[in-house]
């Protein structure tokens, strides 16, 4: 009798639902300051192998070799990204210095046309030191950074021409494209051209329409006929195949929607997240681990390779997501967020300190079809992955 006391007394309370509510924060805020305390030691190794004028995107481990690509590279905002999100949590000034030197290696692509990417270039980088720093030149560079954008706008498509004319696309317009909405949308709040959110509008709604197939699976490449503004092809550069879901387009689709809507609060927006979502989360074809392979119909699953950077992004996006729905739609978002953190905060992906280039994360996958950066830690995953735990802790602890 008296052990059944005991159990009834002692043991009950931690079944109730805040018991278990609380256990889980109190793992997961642990989880969190160990993966931020971690990310500070391999950056500040990290730091010791960057060359001035060049920025870091991977590591080669087998040749043990430090890769790095100068500033007009689509990924040289990421690094600076990265330490600003270091900085926040753990107060490093040693990180905030890089930070700041990076920014001003990087000061010159706020004019770069090149191609759409100047809004991860830009708004990873400068964005994140604006918002921590409040330093106003960051905000002007960002206002430039905008108008530079724009100039790929073409009113005959209504979309951003991600990439110039070449012989194998006339106009194209990628997936990834969506991500750079929110640096022309964040200005144009921000006291900037009110035509710089049109732009944004007008793209988000073109991608809708002619990205997407009826499963709310995305194609990676559109490419358009700039007189008629008529859709040339539906393609895939990065994907397993023209018609395969190539898993990290689907999670910029999802983060790129998501954010729209915290932008705009339409909701055709938020709906088509969740659309995206259902398709990720729903996919026979996404293991147990809840990181995604390099691409959901890849060839040999499943022994394909998988790709961390996804599953980063993928967590950053649905921990959004679940701010703006409730009940057990926002469970089922946040759970699986949670559940890609645990997984990519695990050895099955998270490196050893001092090891993998002082990179965080290890498993994501650039571009498999061109034989380029496969099985290798890449920059923007790590840039994801320490988002997601910031959000995580701002948002549900």
């Amino acid at each position: 009798m008296l052990s059944i006391c005991f159990y009834l007394i002692f043991c009950l309370p931690f079944n109730r639902p805040e018991a278990q509510t609380s256990v889980r924060e109190g793992k997961m805020q642990r989880l969190i300051n160990e993966n931020f305390a971690f990310a500070d030691s391999q950056y500040r190794y990290m730091m010791t192998l960057i060359q001035n004028d060049r920025m870091p995107q991977s590591y080669d481990e087998k040749n043990n070799r430090f890769i790095t690509y100068d500033i007009s590279w689509w990924c040289s905002g990421f690094y600076a990204g990265s330490l600003w999100y270091i900085y926040e949590q753990t107060r490093d000034e040693m990180i905030r210095k890089e930070a700041e030197r990076c920014l001003g290696a990087l000061e010159p692509n706020q004019n770069f046309t090149g191609n759409h990417d100047i809004g991860f270039m830009m708004n990873c980088s400068f964005g994140n030191g604006y918002r921590i720093t409040g330093n106003a030149r960051y905000k002007d560079i960002l206002f430039t950074s905008a108008a530079s954008l724009a100039t790929r706008y073409r009113p005959s498509i209504q979309s951003i021409q991600s990439w110039d004319k070449s012989k194998r696309f006339e106009c194209p317009v990628i997936i990834d494209n969506m991500m750079n909405l929110e640096l022309l949308y964040w200005v144009s709040n921000s006291g900037g051209d009110k035509k710089y959110k049109d732009i944004a509008i007008a793209h988000a709604n073109t991608t809708l329409k002619n990205h997407y197939r009826p499963d709310h699976s995305s194609f990676h490449v559109v490419d358009y006929d700039l007189t008629t503004g008529k859709v040339i092809r539906k393609v895939t550069w990065q994907g397993a195949a023209n018609c395969s879901p190539w898993a990290r387009g689907q999670a910029w689709g999802l983060y790129g929607f998501t954010t729209m809507y915290r932008f705009s609060k339409n909701k055709t927006y938020l709906n088509h997240a969740k659309h995206i979502a259902g398709f990720i989360l729903n996919h026979p074809n996404l293991p147990k681990d809840k990181i995604p392979y390099w691409d959901f119909e890849a060839p040999f699953i499943p022994n394909a390779n998988r790709d961390a950077s996804a599953g980063a992004i993928i967590a950053s996006a649905l921990l959004e997501l679940g701010q703006y729905t409730t009940g057990a739609e926002r469970k089922k978002y946040v759970d699986a967020a949670t559940l890609m953190i645990e997984s990519l905060s695990s050895y099955a992906y998270r490196a050893k300190r001092g090891e993998n280039g002082g990179f965080l994360l290890k498993h994501s996958t650039g571009a498999l079809p061109q034989n380029s950066e496969i099985d290798v830690p890449l920059v923007y995953a790590d840039y994801y992955f320490l988002e997601a735990l910031k959000r995580y802790k701002d948002w549900y602890l």
